[in-house]
């Protein structure tokens, strides 16, 4: 590619909730020591959304030691309305530092002229340095996110010094949805994807998910379309409102 389209972050907060989510519709909810994968990038998502791109998360390192909190709550009963009582264990204290880049989306054809990789970079730029264009979360609602640009080889993890490998078994990893497949096999399918994450001095070095050997196709679906009649040009509304303009302005 023409143009540099990596990008890292830190993300912080009070508490967070990652789990797996086909198994916490209801009762006792555990977060996983550590970030899975698809909520790194929910949190890049709630940054900067397009549907011409796909993040990738390369690297996440733990800043902070991995501590847990219980607490009571009380959820909504699904099956006949009311609330229930029941015990979350959340992360408590949470710091990352996330690493990961961009690629394009082949399955959004009618977004082709949208590919303009030096503009999608400097736009994430911006909105990790305001904090993101919608509100981040650390899994779920209840766990708000703070959002800052960092320097990912220069943080620090609070086990940098351990010399250790520390394998969480095996895990959730994400959710490939049908127009975001990159395998044959897995689109027009819902597929969720597993994996064994190993933390080597407080990094973790993700694979994508279309590299997962465990995996469930748990049902068909169909991958919506973008009506290009109805998206216009930001260059064409420019110039319908501004006179002509030199695109490259534009892109930067």
């Amino acid at each position: 590619m023409k143009y540099k389209n990596e990008f890292c972050y830190k993300v912080y907060g009070d508490y967070a909730l990652f789990s797996d989510p086909i198994t916490r519709v209801g009762g006792e909810k555990m977060s996983y020591p550590i970030p899975t994968y698809a909520a790194l990038i929910g949190i890049t998502k709630a940054i900067y959304f397009k549907p011409t791109l796909l993040y990738v998360i390369d690297s996440v390192k733990v800043l902070n030691q991995i501590r847990t909190v219980s607490k009571g709550v009380r959820p909504i009963k699904y099956n006949n309305g009311g609330n229930d009582l029941s015990i979350y264990t959340y992360l408590t204290d949470v710091a990352y530092a996330v690493k990961g880049h961009f690629i394009w989306n082949e399955n959004r054809p009618e977004f082709t002229n949208d590919r303009n990789e030096d503009k999608h970079y400097q736009i994430l730029k911006r909105m990790i340095k305001l904090g993101g264009r919608r509100s981040p979360q650390l899994g779920v609602s209840e766990c708000p996110a703070y959002v800052e640009p960092c320097n990912f080889d220069e943080e620090k993890s609070c086990y940098d010094d351990s010399n250790s490998e520390i394998s969480f078994g095996l895990m959730y990893h994400s959710i490939i949805y049908c127009d975001e497949a990159i395998n044959e096999e897995d689109k027009g399918k819902m597929t969720v994807c597993f994996h064994a994450p190993v933390m080597k001095n407080g990094q973790i070095d993700f694979i994508r998910p279309e590299q997962c050997t465990i995996k469930r196709h748990i049902r068909d679906a169909k991958q919506k379309v973008f009506d290009t009649k109805k998206c216009e040009s930001v260059y064409t509304l420019h110039t319908e409102l501004f006179g002509e303009v030199d695109k490259n302005e534009l892109d930067n």
